[in-house]
């Protein structure tokens, strides 16, 4: 009797057990279905895209561009304000000297600078995405253009220590500042018109940016061979599908937030460069096209560029090729160096 009782209380225990078991199994189950649905709703589906950008957007993007003219002296580094622009136009100002043309529309910043003096061709760039073009001085053909109201612009020769501010810590011309709060408080103090987009830029789908088949290309440096300082370098981040912007082996990060300039797209393109004054301004053609390098998802391919409508867009077989959605970075360099003479592929 004693061993049929210890027999039925086993047996018990083990169903007991066994159902308990399965009660997990079940529950883990269940929970695991549960997590799967939710990562699945945290898959946001967007109506709407940045036009310059490309990314998702809940709502419609109605907000105007605007273009700002930054410093690249190495006094005026590490600059602020670079990492939140959509696309950046380096090109060569006097003295061998890159400058940078940053336009914003998809996001704002607090702070972005320091502001330079514009230039003729840096005007024309601007006016491609209707922008308010932001500047701190102007060369004498910069300043005709201005003054005629070829664009809508904010310079800091009229708004000096008011919309623009000095920053103590740097020594002039390297310390002119502005916020995009106070570029949006000119712009309705002078009556600029800041609510329609710019023209939407052409992308690639997710699919389709998966399946670029290109030449390696994970390490890049663009020389204008001046001086190292200017020398420009773009690393590819597998993790992050992403460039890194360095200039003389130093990362391209925002001075105040010391977040980094990520890159989805890289454009470099070659174009007539002249010298047009005794001063070292340069003349540089925007607008004929030529031989251009994409750089895209850690791969690049030869292309040509052409000026649409103020817009350096890239073309390959007569087709104009989308952009991976993401930020822009775009280098002009001199047509008589030779694009491969100034671009070098450097692959692990």
């Amino acid at each position: 009797m004693k061993l049929k009782w210890m027999i039925l209380t086993t047996a018990a225990i083990l169903f007991v057990a066994g159902c308990s078991k399965k009660e997990e199994v079940v529950k883990e189950h269940q929970e695991k279905e549960v997590t799967d649905i939710s990562k699945e709703e945290q898959v946001e589906e967007y109506d709407y895209q940045y036009p310059l950008t490309g990314m998702g957007v809940k709502e419609e993007s109605t907000n105007r561009a605007y273009a700002v003219m930054i410093n690249n002296d190495p006094k005026a580094r590490p600059q602020s304000g670079l990492h939140k622009a959509d696309i950046v136009y380096e090109l060569l100002a006097e003295g061998n000297v890159t400058r940078f043309l940053a336009i914003f529309q998809s996001e704002d910043t607090d702070r972005i600078g320091p502001v330079r003096s514009s230039r003729d061709y840096y005007i024309e760039l601007a006016k491609g995405y209707d922008a308010l073009y932001i500047a701190h001085g102007y060369s004498p053909e910069a300043k005709e253009m201005l003054d005629s109201g070829y664009v809508d612009n904010i310079n800091g020769m009229q708004y000096d220590g008011t919309l623009f501010k000095r920053d103590k810590s740097r020594v002039a011309p390297h310390n002119s500042y502005i916020t995009s709060e106070d570029i949006l408080k000119g712009a309705e103090r002078i009556g600029y018109d800041m609510d329609e987009a710019p023209a939407s830029l052409p992308f690639l789908t997710e699919e389709e940016a998966e399946q670029l088949n290109g030449e390696k290309a994970n390490s890049v440096l663009v020389s204008y061979f001046s001086s190292k300082l200017f020398d420009v370098n773009f690393k590819y981040d597998e993790a992050t599908k992403k460039y890194q912007r360095y200039s003389n082996d130093e990362l391209t990060a925002d001075l105040d937030s010391n977040e980094p300039v990520l890159l989805d797209n890289i454009l470099i393109v070659e174009a007539e460069h002249h010298v047009s004054d005794d001063a070292g301004r340069r003349d540089i053609d925007i607008t004929s096209g030529g031989r251009g390098y994409l750089l895209q998802r850690g791969q690049w391919q030869e292309v040509e560029w052409k000026n649409v409508d103020g817009k350096i867009l890239p073309f390959a077989n007569g087709q104009e090729v989308g952009f991976v959605p993401g930020k822009t970075w775009i280098n002009f360099v001199p047509s008589k160096d030779g694009l491969e003479n100034v671009v070098t592929f450097e692959n692990e």
